[in-house]
């Protein structure tokens, strides 16, 4: 089998292969199978693919897997009608197709299933800080899942376009023209918990940016969790190097250079789904509506898949089973409970 390899910004305007429009019958048989789950009474803790079946759109769901493992690295399915149904609803059918898709993981220590994405007014850059709590510009990064989904409920009044780019891509340029950078960026740098550390352990853990296994790459670059790179310092860990930084802003100076990134301005009913070993995604900073009804609202899944990559002995911090397929990633409960809608928590 071909590796996979990355795109540039230029590849997107010849293809139409990272987006599929339901159809009808697809769209039909999401509101059966919700229909069904409510006349059940089912919940987001008794619903399964069994009970909320979804055999039309096999197909799919199919072919999103292999595009995120083989393909381009990220896929959106489109056309779903948002504004027909209630916001429980939606969160209640998202959940069902994620478990058409993969199996998912929790998101944060307080064991997020669903995390909502809206500005409740998080600073980012704080020392506990989640970009997807608040309206600010996201740098270029990685979530910490194999896949990260999204579902648009809302869209803000202005700003908030999504944009991606191919880490493969960006490796491969950083091969090219800096091959000392990429020396340093396959080597460990200390990370920051964001306070999803265990109860007892360290709040830092060590990683690469990229790694290799059994042929396939991998990249986790989350810059606002790089210790020294961000607000958050600790006296007990070395500062970074020159050349650690430089290489930090060199992957950034081409993340964001429009030759390597695709931008889409989301509708709702959009769902998005992007695979983390391959691809950064960032968001431009939007304006909300003074309505609270109104305002931008989406809401976020991260999944194990079963074709996953291996991964390296290197990512095991965070990813702890690197098999190819396994259950992995995550920010594990600290407490064992699954939470279905994010709480506002501003500290």
């Amino acid at each position: 089998m071909q590796a996979q390899r990355g795109w540039v910004a230029e590849d997107l305007k010849k293809t139409t292969q990272w987006i599929h429009y339901l159809t009808p019958e697809e769209i039909s048989a999401l509101d059966t199978a919700l229909s069904e789950a409510r006349k059940k009474g089912l919940s987001f803790e008794t619903l399964t693919k069994e009970n909320f079946p979804l055999n039309a759109l096999r197909p799919t769901f199919d072919r999103t897997l292999e595009e995120l493992e083989e393909g381009l690295g990220f896929f959106v399915v489109r056309g779903l009608p948002a504004e027909k149904y209630s916001k429980d609803d939606l969160r209640l059918m998202y959940w069902g197709i994620g478990l058409h898709v993969g199996t998912a993981v929790t998101q944060s220590s307080r064991g997020d299933m669903l995390g909502d994405v809206r500005n409740f007014g998080v600073d980012t850059y704080s020392k506990k800080g989640r970009g997807y709590m608040s309206n600010q510009h996201l740098q270029f990064h990685a979530d910490t899942c194999d896949v990260v989904c999204l579902m648009v409920l809302r869209v803000a009044k202005s700003g908030g376009l999504s944009r991606f780019c191919s880490s493969i891509a960006i490796h491969d340029e950083i091969a090219r023209t800096r091959p000392d950078l990429l020396e340093v960026l396959y080597q460990p740098f200390y990370m920051s918990w964001k306070g999803q550390e265990a109860p007892g352990d360290l709040p830092y853990y060590q990683q690469p940016m990229f790694s290799m296994e059994q042929g396939k790459l991998a990249s986790r670059f989350i810059p606002q969790h790089i210790i020294g790179y961000n607000a958050e310092q600790l006296p007990e860990l070395p500062s970074l190097s020159e050349k650690q930084r430089e290489a930090i802003e060199y992957v950034q100076t081409l993340a964001n250079d429009p030759r390597f990134y695709g931008e889409m301005m989301f509708e709702p009913g959009d769902m998005q789904f992007m695979n983390n070993h391959v691809m950064y995604h960032s968001r431009t900073e939007f304006e909300d509506y003074e309505d609270p009804d109104k305002r931008r609202h989406l809401i976020r899944m991260w999944l194990s898949v079963p074709n996953s990559r291996p991964l390296n002995d290197s990512m095991n911090a965070i990813y702890r089973d690197r098999r190819p397929g396994a259950v992995r990633g995550g920010f594990p409960s600290h407490t064992g409970a699954r939470v279905f809608e994010t709480p506002v928590i501003t500290d």
